[in-house]
């Protein structure tokens, strides 16, 4: 594994522990005090710095250290958790995502922001007000990157390799990062016995920073005994080989000591002595003299094969080297702490997995995983549809070959055709994840926009561990980014309105998200004005969208917002009035075969509900006759299936027809008729209806022609491959080769309340 991949990996876990910082901050911001949610969020902060540390990410490194700091003062309860201290703290939450983010993909970052945020953090952390304006540089120490620098004059006795041809080294951390710290020898010294235990590499800590964070309390020399290091080739990667002899003289006393290794003292064997101030820890303990070598972390930046073999040459040339080979073995051992560290959490083979599984029993009981590119996921997920496609194929023709329909290669077909489908929902399964990390990133959106407009709003979510295919994950941060951005702008009031109206000054956007029927349902509500009807309704006549005499209901003129250009604000602003937005949400949401609908209720606010298939590949259909043509209606919408007779049909008006059900009646849908497939109704005794349920448009029957069976189909994109067609939501290719039409049920239960398929056809392809 070269530096490349190690960095990635690096990145990858930052997200995570920015997602947990998050999360974190947003529960205590709700008022939870559990101490373990402080740590919680103190640890992803902490896990930062340290991982950018070894890769020499000065200003990350930096703005870290100072939010890690001010979060040390909230668990020491030193600092109250105050809605003034957690709105500071969200907001340094977000420039350490903005700082990762330059870390990792370059570009420019807005270096007063952060220089103001460290100030406030500062004063926060002294108990001070924050100031109100940046004034000068920050104040934090900022670390800076490793140099290497030449070997000091020579030692005494220069020490003797150790059986496999490497030297035991001391560290100077001189050249680090750390701060300057004047030699006072009266200060209190510390002898620190520290060898970490394999479960320290494992969790993610690395020995190194955590030398690192030591030196900063004081002087400090460093002695590595590398005597249990086994030949290069029986190395363990997540087997930890060295131990260190510390010598430390600090002011800081001996909590501070203990607190760099919080969070790894399970981890290893610790040992912190006081000696008296005259006395030297490296005179009392140190058997031979070691040469003090700086210890350079630029090392993590090169390919980890050149300093092994130097390590290898060592090794055939045993103790007969040169002083270079000290700093080429302080080097090597920075390597390997890191690479053991990573190695482990990245998964770095078959043996390193089984002495894992031998050395850390008790880690068995979580859950292990494994980090794979997503285009391998999706190249199996097309392998897996086209064997479905091609098990339907073969089924069809031994059914249409075999007329008795009990041969053994029936049979087997039966099995392979369950096999298949275990196949699918497994492969499906991987790429099954929870919206969280969607519902995560909206809650800065929601910061962002009220400190725009000026607005208190606090984003209340649900359900964020829903689970949905990750395709569609991908693809709702832009929807849900615009709606967030339309319901902070135009749906709630200013705290001033909002008060005179009863209502309390901050307003609250609800995010939820829920399994239903087959399909995962979001709904982002607000307790805002709600839609003003009116002033659509006259905008929608000013853009010549509608007539001046057009009779609409509430819905219609509540959906002429999704119509492109259509904005009714009074002035453009960076937020709004360009009349973009709410119809590249449409667009969006019906481009993943869902739909989107709105209730709002004036003075009591509004909610977008967005009905969205759990995935993008396969669905399970009924395959039906329509006036000669096939079609496919997903499952995940049928309730029931009937078949009418004559007493339940009654008339409705002119055309309209309805089913009676149980001593209830629902509308009966030719959706031969609704997609002109012919051009007279047809006889609903003659035929079999399928009782549906809609987002937003409630039950109907839809008249079929016949049903052929029920099938799993593979989805393929008729826009992709053709062009939209009103009424269709993809079509997909059935066992005997022929392609069907997969029915859109919400498409076709609108057109039946009397909206055109042509007309919402025409509004989805707008702009």
């Amino acid at each position: 594994m070269d530096m490349n991949e190690i960095k990635e990996i690096f990145f990858q876990e930052c997200e995570e522990q920015l997602a947990e910082l998050e999360s974190g901050l947003l529960r205590l911001n709700d008022g939870d005090r559990d101490p373990e949610t402080v740590n919680a969020v103190f640890r992803a902060v902490h896990s930062i710095k340290g991982g950018a540390g070894a890769f020499g990410l000065d200003d990350l490194v930096s703005f870290a250290h100072v939010f890690e700091t001010t979060l040390d003062c909230v668990r020491s309860n030193k600092l109250a958790p105050s809605q003034d201290v957690l709105k500071v703290m969200l907001k340094s939450a977000d420039v350490l995502a903005d700082l990762t983010n330059v870390a990792r993909d370059g570009g420019s970052f807005d270096q007063a922001r952060s220089t103001q945020l460290i100030r406030e953090l500062e004063a926060l952390a002294k108990g001070e007000a924050p100031p109100a304006a940046p004034a000068g540089e920050p104040a934090a120490p900022k670390a800076a990157a490793a140099k290497s620098a030449p070997v000091a004059a020579a030692a005494p006795a220069e020490p003797a390799a150790n059986e496999h041809g490497f030297m035991p080294v001391a560290f100077s951390f001189d050249d680090f990062g750390g701060d300057d710290v004047e030699a006072v020898s009266e200060l209190p010294a510390y002898e620190i016995a520290f060898k970490p235990k394999s479960d320290l590499y494992t969790k993610g800590n690395e020995a190194t920073l955590l030398l690192r964070d030591l030196s900063r309390l004081g002087e400090m020399s460093i002695h590595c005994n590398m005597d249990s290091l086994p030949p290069l080739d029986q190395m363990e990667p997540e087997t930890a080989y060295f131990s260190w002899k510390i010598s430390l003289k600090t002011d800081k006393g001996e909590d501070a000591v203990r607190q760099v290794f919080e969070f790894a003292e399970w981890d290893c064997d610790l040992d912190v002595i006081a000696v008296d101030a005259g006395e030297s820890v490296d005179d009392a303990e140190s058997d031979q003299a070691m040469q003090p070598v700086p210890f350079d972390l630029s090392a993590l930046d090169d390919e980890p094969d050149a300093p092994l073999g130097v390590i290898e040459e060592e090794e055939q040339a045993a103790a007969a080297q040169e002083r270079d080979a000290t700093v080429a073995a302080a080097q090597m051992a920075s390597n390997v702490v890191q690479m053991a560290g990573n190695a482990a959490r990245a998964g770095a083979g078959d043996k390193a997995a089984a002495a894992a599984a031998q050395n850390t029993a008790q880690q068995a009981a979580a859950a292990p995983t494994i980090r794979v590119d997503l285009d391998r996921v999706d190249r199996l997920i097309n392998l897996v549809g086209e064997l479905v496609i091609n098990q339907a194929m073969l089924s069809q023709s031994v059914i249409e070959n075999d007329s008795n329909g009990v041969s053994s290669i029936n049979m087997g077909l039966e099995e392979l055709q369950q096999l298949t489908r275990e196949i699918q929902d497994s492969v499906m399964a991987i790429r099954a994840q929870p919206v969280k990390p969607v519902f995560q990133r909206m809650a800065r959106t929601v910061r962002e926009i009220a400190d725009i407009t000026g607005k208190s709003v606090r984003l209340v979510t649900e359900g964020e561990n829903t689970e949905v295919d990750k395709t569609v994950i991908d693809k709702l941060a832009e929807p849900l980014t615009h709606m967030i951005r339309n319901a902070v702008d135009h749906g709630l009031e200013t705290p001033e309105k909002r008060l005179a109206a009863g209502k309390s000054a901050e307003g609250t956007v609800k995010l939820t998200a829920k399994h239903r029927s087959g399909r995962i349902v979001i709904e982002l509500s607000d307790d805002g004005a709600g839609i003003n009807r009116e002033k659509v309704r006259q905008k929608a006549i000013d853009n010549d969208l509608i007539a001046a005499d057009a009779n609409l209901s509430d819905e219609e003129i509540d959906n002429m917002i999704f119509h492109a250009g259509f904005s009714t604000a009074d002035k453009v602003s960076d937020l709004s009035g360009r009349g973009v937005g709410m119809d590249v949400v449409k667009r969006s949401i019906q481009a993943l075969g869902g739909r989107i609908n709105i209730s709002s209720k004036p003075g009591h606010g509004s909610v977008f509900t967005m009905s969205l298939p759990l995935t993008l590949a396969v669905l399970d259909g009924m395959v039906v006759t329509v006036a000669g043509q096939t079609l496919v209606v997903p499952l995940t919408a049928i309730v029931e299936t009937l078949q009418p007779d004559a007493a339940a049909i009654h008339s409705f008006g002119a055309t309209q027809r309805l089913i009676s059900i149980r001593n209830s009646f629902c509308p009966l849908v030719d959706v031969g008729r609704i997609l002109n497939f012919r051009a007279t109704q047809a006889n609903p005794v003659e035929g079999v209806a399928l009782l549906v349920e809609s987002e937003g448009g409630g039950q109907r029957a839809l008249m079929v022609d016949a049903i052929q069976g029920q099938r799993q189909v593979v989805i393929k994109s008729l826009e992709a491959n053709y062009t939209h067609v009103p009424g269709i939501a993809a079509a997909t290719i059935l066992g005997d080769g022929r392609v069907a039409l997969i029915l859109d049920v919400d498409a076709v239960v609108s057109a039946s309340r009397g909206q055109s398929l042509h007309l919402e056809a025409s509004l989805a392809a707008a702009g």
